[in-house]
């Protein structure tokens, strides 16, 4: 297949294996992964590449469920052209391959606040975007100033804040839209201050979720408090008895009952009929109908 793709100065690897680069260690091989030195090379590849190749974006798997089957076509990862962060003033420019995390810790050595809540997220700036993420009480759209995407074509766009229509864990930005970078502004203050917040919540975080297991973070969305009678996703889940429920090598934590975790053996498909168990009992107890905040991707075997 690679032999009909674009010359690129990035990489291609025909049947690379997507468990190694998901957070659940689960998941088929990918027709073929291209990682793309810049974005002048992204571009290229998309205005280049035949439009009967299928084409899926991928960030570095933390919020992400890929089956067992696999990915057809190409599978774009964003790697070191993509991770850059840059601070001046009040404004923090990041690419969309960098980690939350890092952005979190680069607005903390520049005194720059108000991106500490990233500290709690593991994912990257693109999957931030897409989603608008947030924990503690922050979300991206509270930040954002504007962000680059690419379009199917190769084209580059830029969005304010205002364009992308940000909601409870979405944008309104179409899915052929691959983001490049973004540009958020916070307030100066105390580095010292800012790195004892963030502190509290990797404190916070670390005693109230499985970090250090197989999982990908939030399973579903917590939903209306109307709906749910101000219950979020964890204590309905609780509620439901599914606290410990596994289904083959997946187990819902008992630390944090709206994480999944892979104990070691689990299939995507282990992970996935456990998830939409949980949402069936939920469903039956409660009358509420969770949504997946985890992305799931790919062909069933």
């Amino acid at each position: 297949m690679i032999s009909g793709l674009p010359d690129v100065r990035g990489s291609y690897t025909q049947g690379a294996l997507l468990s190694d680069l998901t957070w659940f260690r689960v998941g088929g091989p990918a027709d073929v992964l291209f990682q793309p030195a810049d974005v002048a090379d992204l571009q290229k590849f998309l205005k280049e590449c035949p439009d009967d190749v299928p084409v899926t974006v991928v960030g570095v798997g933390s919020n992400l469920l890929v089956r067992d089957g696999g990915i057809g076509g190409v599978v774009i990862r964003l790697g070191r052209g993509f991770n850059q962060i840059t601070c001046e003033g009040t404004r923090v420019t990041a690419g969309a391959a960098a980690l939350d995390v890092m952005v979190a810790k680069a607005a903390q050595k520049a005194g720059i606040a108000g991106l500490e809540f990233y500290r709690g997220i593991p994912g990257t700036i693109g999957g931030a975007l897409r989603m608008n993420a947030g924990s503690y009480g922050s979300e991206t759209k509270d930040v954002l100033i504007c962000a680059r995407a690419v379009d199917d074509e190769g084209v580059l766009h830029e969005f304010s804040a205002a364009d992308m229509g940000f909601t409870y864990r979405h944008s309104d930005i179409p899915e052929n839209m691959i983001f490049i970078d973004a540009v958020f502004e916070g307030t100066l203050d105390d580095p010292e201050k800012i790195l004892a917040r963030m502190a509290k919540i990797t404190d916070s975080r670390e005693a109230s979720q499985p970090v250090k297991s197989r999982t990908g973070g939030s399973t579903f969305k917590n939903p209306d408090p109307g709906a749910s009678g101000g219950r979020k996703a964890w204590q309905l889940i609780d509620a439901a008895g599914c606290r410990g429920l596994t289904i083959g090598g997946a187990k819902v934590s008992e630390q944090h009952c709206n994480f999944l975790i892979n104990e070691g053996t689990a299939s995507a498909e282990d992970l996935e009929t456990l998830g939409e168990t949980v949402r069936a009992r939920v469903s039956e107890d409660a009358g509420v109908n969770l949504q997946w905040e985890i992305r799931r991707i790919g062909k069933k075997l």
